[in-house]
């Protein structure tokens, strides 16, 4: 099935300065593959049989996060019936819980699913726990290589403190594979960082409620 993804903005290659974002843009994904970018309208015509999804926000590739290992190895993510708080757990906390690989599995899937949230679709490791390196391979996310560096779970919000062009992944081209997400927009245009969407390998696996 075709999806023509539509949006304010599209930003394929946000670290090239010589790729401007394209007003009314798009992406149309076959599959995990992106099957053409470019102007709405131009793809529209060139795909009238494409379903199409319409966002309100600037479309870019999706987000890598540097700090995998730390958020996924080093701290907790509580599962919501436990009653704990919602908030990553680290340090004296962490060794209170006398944590087995089952819950560090169920931890990862969370932390992922996090991330996910934030538009990213990429994470660095070292995934050194086994039921860690599982969870990150079976949510389809990149893994890549790091140095363990702690932050947080939002490559874009403080304090990491990295720009667009530092956080996105790679670029957006066509057979490419169809990672993205979709940033909300101010009234004015400008990018705010919350993330409204995240597609993973031609996959909608989170759209803001």
């Amino acid at each position: 099935m075709l999806t023509l993804h539509r949006a304010t903005l599209l930003l394929s290659a946000p670290a090239d300065p010589t790729a401007p974002p394209v007003a009314d843009g798009a992406v149309v994904v076959q599959g995990d593959r992106i099957a053409g970018l470019g102007p709405y309208p131009e793809l529209a015509a060139a795909f009238p049989a494409a379903r199409t999804r319409e966002w309100d926000g600037l479309l870019t590739p999706g987000l890598r996060n540097p700090y995998g290992h730390w958020l996924l190895e080093c701290a907790y993510h509580p599962d919501p019936r436990e009653e704990i708080g919602t908030e990553p757990l680290h340090g004296p906390a962490l060794a209170r819980l006398g944590l087995d690989e089952a819950r560090w599995g169920g931890s990862a899937r969370r932390g992922l699913q996090r991330m996910l949230g934030h538009g990213v679709t990429a994470v660095a490791g070292p995934f050194e726990r086994p039921a860690v390196r599982t969870a990150v391979t079976r949510s389809g996310l990149l893994a890549l290589p790091g140095d363990g560096a702690r932050g947080p779970l939002d490559p874009l919000g403080p304090p990491a403190g990295l720009s667009l062009a530092e956080a996105a992944h790679g670029s957006l081209t066509t057979g490419g594979r169809a990672d993205f997400t979709v940033l909300e927009l101010d009234a004015e245009g400008r990018r705010t960082g919350g993330c409204l969407a995240t597609v993973l390998a031609g996959r909608l696996l989170h759209r803001r409620r």
